[in-house]
């Protein structure tokens, strides 16, 4: 499909789902994207259970991507193998970045520290823009509340530089909306959020937030970073 193809479907497919459920957007883009070219890039952080239940009522086993920086906080990896068991998901593929450009680029694991865009990059963003060869359009969490970043974020986007389809069902829930959800459908919680972690990534670069304050403060707190480069324009 041709770059201008792209942009007008996904300005079709924006106006045909204005009306749906996340569900329904999820259960159309399944059926009009050839089959195993769809996937779902998962954090398995504070409020993933919630795209991640919608997905598994569509397809178990949808392709599921959780990114193992190897800095994640443990209660992550745990949650991740509880989650998957809840829901039933059977297709859960693990994404790394590679082993010797990992050992070249920060032999120490000490990157964060002095260039944390540069560790993103190497950790998160390269292996899935590895693993997203594979696929024609993946499945997003973001959400507008979440940030001024994040303010336009619309239902179905055009990811050029990956040449994908990226779909963000979940785009015009509120922070309410999202404890319903839990509420009602019994969802297990990140055992993290109890402890004042409302979004969580990397252990070095994840701090609790106060009461009140932005959700995604505790991300690379104090410094002017928002975001890990998976979303980013560049990548």
């Amino acid at each position: 499909m041709q770059p201008e193809e792209r942009k007008a479907w996904v300005a079709q497919l924006n106006g045909q789902s204005h009306s749906l459920s996340s569900l329904a957007m999820i259960a159309m883009t399944h059926r009009l994207i050839e089959p195993g070219r769809l996937a779902l890039v998962s954090s398995f952080g504070a409020e993933a259970i919630v795209l991640l239940h919608l997905v598994a009522q569509v397809d178990h086993n949808l392709p599921v991507l959780f990114i193992d920086t190897d800095l994640l906080f443990a209660e992550t990896l745990r949650y991740q193998q509880q989650v998957s068991t809840f829901l039933g998901l059977t297709n859960v593929q693990v994404i790394r970045t590679n082993t010797q450009q990992h050992a070249r680029m920060d032999p120490l694991d000490k990157l964060h520290l002095s260039d944390p865009n540069a560790c993103c990059h190497l950790r998160k963003t390269a292996p899935l823009n590895h693993a997203l060869r594979r696929f024609d359009g993946w499945i997003s969490g973001r959400k507008r509340f979440q940030g001024s970043s994040r303010a336009n974020v619309a239902g179905f986007e055009v990811d050029p530089d990956r040449d994908k389809i990226k779909i963000n069902p979940l785009a015009q829930w509120s922070q309410p909306d999202i404890d319903l959800y839990l509420r009602e459908n019994n969802l297990p919680r990140h055992p993290l959020v109890q402890k004042g972690y409302p979004s969580i990534g990397c252990l070095p670069c994840t701090a609790p937030v106060a009461a009140g304050a932005d959700p995604r403060s505790g991300r690379w707190a104090g410094q002017t970073k928002t975001e890990c480069g998976l979303h980013s324009p560049q990548n």
